[in-house]
């Protein structure tokens, strides 16, 4: 019988228990590996730190995919290790980043629904071992996921092989939330039946093949928590200017007072603009994203929220366990699904999103860069920004107008990296105010940004830059290239956008 009869339900997958370190050993050098994980929930716990140990003793070097970040400082480790020569398609760990940016580690940076696909239609590299946190096995050896799906199950169902942690921080309480479907191949695909956020079209299980199973690694270990800060003056204010713009479309007939399905990026502002909602007017409100966040549980608690649908949980240790311990008052209203569905463009066209996602910075004309400080250096990753901003029936994007106690403006005169251009982006809004984009062209965005969005300790500056741009290079998108990117080499040599201050 079974030690873990309730977690392991096919008796013959009992024998394939081992520790972390004699499974670690089925992941060669230079294989590409699998792991789940997506923004610090969901991620194997043990098996990256019985890699890393490895790395330091002997040629162990691996391009490694997961769904997002991971938590408990495990990029981390792999990186310092040297385990890590490749890594995908998201991470947001210090210490992985110094690798990324000194060249140790090459980083590709993509669209989170993208991945799986690729990996897939054979534009990646297959996937040589899986290694997937689950809560329990069914009777068939489906894998039950726990606090994210991630792209789990593309790398099940691709790799040869698939080592599992079971881990008995999770609650069996999980099992049922998760809705796990492939689409179709290509070229003959039919549409994901999904059109309603909250439908329910596949497994709540990742399908395995029993057979593949390699080793089964028992723990005991939650995930991290959130680090996301409360809201501040500024983030309150970013949202009371949001949602007075939700409710003049409300009025305009645009939509009703439920809004459309809401998507907001991970992170302290993104979280908080979502925070705003609670004082709102708004009810009936639902949720298609990708990462839920303490918001979305308060929005339920207040009785706002109604419905959420995301790939993975992202919460405060006080709100992961709230959550956990209240499974079933929340678990008819919650769907966890792989981010290719989560971020799929055709869903998000067709259910008509509202996406909330932060910008490091923006310039003049509404072109937006995510990822890379001064144009060069790498920060977190696109994410599943992109997925959204493409196809949201509103792109939105929000950040604070200054950082650096002031020395950095948020908006420039052009961003020396753009992750999402102007063609994408409809509202950009910081403490000071917001730019409704639509249906303007370059020169109007780039007023209506100086008006609204500037803060006026650079607008002035700003100004004189538009100004003698228009007068004296002209064109539809006028800009000074000599000029364009003073702001970021002022900053460099000086510890100011503006120069001496």
């Amino acid at each position: 019988m079974s030690q873990y009869p309730d977690r392991i339900r096919l008796q013959s997958l009992t024998d394939k228990i081992t520790t972390a370190a004699e499974a670690a050993k089925l992941v060669k050098n230079g294989m590409t590996v699998g792991m789940s994980g997506f923004t610090r929930a969901g991620e194997a716990k043990a098996l990256p730190v019985a890699l890393a140990e490895r790395a330091r003793s002997e040629e162990l070097k691996i391009t490694l995919i997961t769904g997002a970040s991971l938590g408990n400082d495990l990029d981390k480790l792999m990186a310092e290790s040297g385990l890590l020569a490749r890594r995908m398609p998201f991470q947001s760990d210090a210490g992985l980043r110094k690798a990324i940016n000194t060249g140790e580690v090459m980083f590709i940076d993509q669209h989170l629904s993208d991945t799986a696909e690729q990996l897939r239609g054979g534009s990646l590299k297959p996937v040589d071992v899986a290694i997937i946190e689950a809560c329990a096995i069914t009777e068939e050896g489906g894998i039950v996921p726990t606090t994210s799906v991630g792209n789990s199950a593309t790398f099940g169902a691709t790799a040869d092989k698939v080592i599992i942690e079971l881990n008995l921080a999770h609650p069996l309480a999980l099992e049922g939330l998760h809705d796990i479907y492939f689409p179709e191949k290509r070229p003959n695909r039919k549409p994901i039946p999904l059109v309603n956020g909250q439908d329910r079209i596949g497994l709540p299980y990742i399908p395995v093949d029993p057979a593949k199973i390699a080793a089964i690694v028992i723990t005991d270990q939650e995930d991290s928590y959130s680090n996301v800060l409360p809201p501040d003056d500024e983030t309150q204010a970013i949202a009371n200017h949001l949602i007075a713009f939700l409710e003049k479309e409300v009025e305009a007939g645009h939509m009703t007072n439920s809004l459309l399905p809401l998507q907001a990026g991970v992170g302290t502002i993104a979280n908080a603009v979502m925070n705003g909602l609670l004082k709102s007017n708004f009810s009936g409100l639902t949720m298609y994203s990708e990462v839920l966040q303490d918001s979305t549980f308060e929005l339920f608690d207040a009785g706002k929220l109604t419905a959420a649908s995301g790939c993975s949980f992202t919460l405060s240790e006080k709100m992961c366990h709230h959550v956990l311990a209240n499974l079933d008052k929340y678990k008819d209203k919650l769907v966890l699904r792989p981010q290719e569905l989560s971020n799929h463009p055709e869903i998000v066209r067709r259910l008509g999103i509202i996406g909330i996602n932060t910008a490091l910075e923006f310039d003049i004309y509404g072109n937006v860069n995510s990822t890379h400080v001064n144009g060069t250096h790498m920060m977190n990753g696109l994410g599943g920004s992109g997925d959204f901003t493409r196809n949201a029936h509103l792109a939105i994007f929000v950040t604070k107008s200054v950082a650096k106690g002031g020395a950095i403006s948020s908006v420039v005169p052009m961003t020396p990296h753009v992750d999402h251009n102007e063609h994408d982006v409809d509202i950009l809004v910081t403490e000071i105010g917001l730019a409704d984009l639509r249906g303007l062209a370059p020169r109007e965005r780039a007023q209506l940004i100086i008006n609204n969005c500037v803060h006026p300790d650079f607008r002035p500056a700003m100004q004189d830059y538009f100004d003698r741009a228009c007068a004296t290079v002209g064109g539809q998108t006028p800009h000074i290239l000599s000029e364009a990117f003073s702001w970021h080499i002022n900053m460099q040599q000086t510890g100011h956008m503006l120069g001496n201050k």
